[in-house]
């Protein structure tokens, strides 16, 4: 029986596979039980790591510190397609508020943690790192301070990273019930009826203006009468998109923009819900109209771009109408519709509403590819080349003055930028960079795990001795002050000075935090969406500054 033995004690590569797997299962499987409601999630591999590496498994250090940086990469790759398309865009109108307070809600989490250094004195700098990524939630930040550490201090930060991976841990469990915490006091403090702010979100969401709108209007008005659709165009100073008419005869017409409009004809508009009342006044009154019951050969289809030729060419320039008798009316991408405006470009898995003869849409569909099947697809060059020039890009110094070592983007920064550019401006080299949900979650979930198991075996076998102590008690309670100080200053401003709802302000805690599980304690709590589009408002920036900071607070100050 020495077999067994020495698969459970040996350093061959059954034994490591057999560790990182036992690890991760036991992690996954108690991280779904939920404690007063809140489940910790795949985090809950650290601390099943933290517990074998204590009882003493192990894994050979090369093999761990592989497997670490490589879980990191993918995880941080993963993110970065994943916010990548909504990163820039987060910056506009009412995102500009929102991801102000979230880099308050960073700047004030740094600024406790250095008056914490500084005012007491008997901590570590690399120690708080970690308490400042545990307090946050944030484990990209944490991988990014500990692969700085092995830049800049070669075997010295071995020691280093497995304390700053036991801060991290101390402080991760209160970190979560913090931000919770902070929701609750928040509403307390300013006695909020969660029915009295759902109900609002529902009147004045902003959403559902921006979301296609189909309405049919009867022309009664004169003066466009004659008027072709392009000078109808001209004269309404909106975003709008004429899919059908039907004459006063009974006689159906897809029109174009040299279509001429007569008085009566009924016209489906598809345009912004906003401007419907503009319409019933400039066109006519709105009537109730069953379009799907056409008895006339128009069909509408939704057509999928899977044709990598068609990445990034504008709507406008397909000429639809002249080449294919065609309309578009609208633009799903990633679930959400947009309106098929002429200067909206194209990606990967767009699905684009088209109406007109069936043989006409099917002649558009072969060109644009219209296959699902490809878009499951992995796109392995994509990933890999993103990977391979994010770490040439995070292997280049940069020399800042005040610093005694040149600052490098490292394993987690370099990939994270160069993942963000790719996928909102790879279509521009005509890289395809659509993944599904499902392929995404599941290389980030496989990253995360690897990352995590590889931090909890690492630190485990000392874990005890130093957590279990003054000095742990410590740590957490540090934690816990860097946790609830920024988010109670932040939820108070976002409350009282910006007048926020209050199902957006405990998205926005959530997101600043990058915190999922604290995401499904609002989702639960306002039962709508608010708190989701506030989260992926903020999500972006969050987490590209919680990576960065966690780098310049150890090249700076460490």
């Amino acid at each position: 029986m020495d077999w067994i033995v020495d698969l459970f004690t040996g350093g061959s590569v059954a034994h490591s596979i057999l560790v990182y797997s036992l690890v991760i299962a036991l992690g996954v499987m108690l991280g779904k039980v939920k404690f007063f409601g809140i489940s910790l999630g795949t985090t809950f591999v650290l601390f099943v790591g933290i517990l074998m590496g204590h009882f003493g498994l192990s894994v050979d250090s090369g093999v761990l510190h592989f497997i670490r940086e490589f879980g990191l990469i993918l995880f941080i790759f993963s993110i970065g397609m994943q916010v990548g398309p909504g990163f820039f865009s987060s910056f506009k109108k009412g995102g500009l508020v929102l991801n102000g307070l979230a880099m308050l809600l960073i700047g004030l989490n740094i600024v406790v943690a250095l008056v914490i250094y500084y005012g007491v004195g008997n901590v570590r700098l690399t120690d708080l790192v970690g308490i400042l990524s545990g307090a946050v939630t944030n484990t990209p930040g944490l991988g990014a301070a500990q692969q700085t550490l092995i830049e800049t201090k070669g075997a010295s930060a071995v020691a280093l990273n497995e304390a700053m991976s036991m801060g991290y841990a101390a402080a991760y469990p209160l970190g979560v019930v913090g931000i919770i915490l902070s929701m609750i006091l928040v509403k307390v403090f300013f006695r909020i009826k969660i029915d009295e702010e759902s109900n609002k979100i529902e009147e004045e969401s902003e959403d559902s203006y921006l979301k296609p709108y189909c309405v049919t209007f009867e022309v009664t008005n004169e003066l466009i009468a004659g008027s072709t659709v392009l000078r109808l165009s001209q004269m309404i100073d909106r975003n709008f998109v004429i899919s059908r008419m039907q004459r006063q005869d009974g006689s159906f017409v897809l029109p174009k923009s040299t279509t001429t409009i007569e008085m009566h004809d009924k016209l489906l508009i598809v345009m912004s819900q906003q401007d419907e009342g503009a319409f019933s006044m400039f066109v006519g009154p709105k009537v109730e109209m069953e379009w799907q019951d056409d008895p006339r050969e128009v069909v509408s289809r939704r057509i999928v771009v899977t044709n990598s030729q068609y990445v990034g060419r504008k709507i406008g320039t397909l000429r639809l109408r002249m080449g294919y008798r065609l309309n578009a009316t609208r633009v799903n991408r990633a679930g959400v519709d947009l309106l098929a405006r002429p200067n909206l470009a194209l990606q990967i898995g767009d699905r684009i509403t088209v109406v007109g003869g069936l043989d006409d849409i099917n002649r558009l569909a072969s060109k644009m590819g219209n296959s699902l099947r490809r878009l499951n697809e992995p796109n392995m060059f994509t990933m890999f080349i993103g990977i391979f020039i994010g770490i040439v890009l995070g292997s280049i110094p940069f020399l800042l003055p005040g610093m005694t070592v040149p600052m490098k983007l490292g394993l987690a920064g370099g990939p994270l930028i160069v993942a963000i550019l790719v996928s909102r401006f790879g279509y521009k080299l005509k890289l395809v960079t659509y993944t599904t949900s499902a392929a995404n979650l599941l290389l980030r979930e496989i990253g995360i795990c690897l990352f995590l198991a590889s931090v909890g075996i690492a630190a485990g076998k000392d874990f005890a001795a130093t957590v279990f102590n003054a000095q742990g008690a410590t740590w957490v309670l540090y934690g816990f002050l860097i946790t609830i100080i920024p988010l109670m200053v932040v939820g108070t401003l976002a409350r009282w000075r910006h007048k926020l709802n209050y199902c957006t302000i405990i998205g926005l805690l959530s997101g600043a935090t990058t915190d999922p599980p604290a995401l499904a304690y609002a989702n639960k709590v306002a039962n709508n969406d608010a708190p989701a589009v506030a989260y992926s408002t903020v999500y972006p920036l969050t987490m590209f500054l919680r990576v960065i900071t966690a780098q310049l607070l150890v090249l700076l100050l460490a």
